[in-house]
């Protein structure tokens, strides 16, 4: 399940990544610095742009952490630019990528844990489903509406990415 999941993981953030590069195309034709969006938030009280790449791309590496107990990579949350959130997104990838199933055979008993649960813990199997895969949807789809909101002409099936689909049966 966790391998199916992760592959999921690793799709949708490829299409995070061409959204930031329609972005980018879109800037360039109405003649604006295309930086200009990772700056962007939906509303006062939101992550800009930027952060929900930063936050989508860390749940991601941080379930793979808890899940796998393999270290997660250190980021420094420095990015001000598509490229560079795109640079991001792409080491994401690339981590998935080196994963295999056998890397999660201890995922849903292990205990985890945050320095801002106060000492309080879940089990990864619960981690995995009520925190990382809402936690990554939600920075996700807020990705998506700045980017949507701001004129980029991205829509649902940009989000959804190529499905699996199989022909009709006879």
């Amino acid at each position: 399940m966790y391998t199916e999941i992760f592959n999921q993981f690793k799709k949708q953030l490829g299409q995070l990544d061409k959204w930031l590069g329609t972005a980018a195309e879109y800037a360039k034709s109405k003649n604006f610095d295309p930086d200009v969006f990772a700056t962007l938030r939906l509303a006062p009280d939101q992550f800009p742009l930027a952060r929900q790449v930063q936050i989508a791309c860390d749940t991601v590496k941080l379930a793979v952490a808890y899940l796998t107990g393999k270290p997660a990579p250190a980021q420094e949350d420095n990015e001000k630019t598509l490229a560079e959130l795109q640079a991001r997104v792409q080491s994401i990838i690339q981590l998935l990528q080196g994963l295999n199933p056998r890397d999660f055979d201890d995922a849903p008993t292990r205990v985890v844990s945050q320095p801002r649960w106060k000492g309080e813990w879940m089990t990864g199997a619960d981690y995995f489903v009520e925190h990382a895969l809402p936690n990554f949807y939600f920075h996700l789809a807020t990705a998506y509406a700045i980017l949507r909101h701001n004129g980029v002409g991205i829509g649902k099936r940009d989000y959804l990415g190529q499905q699996t689909k199989r022909p009709a049966a006879p």
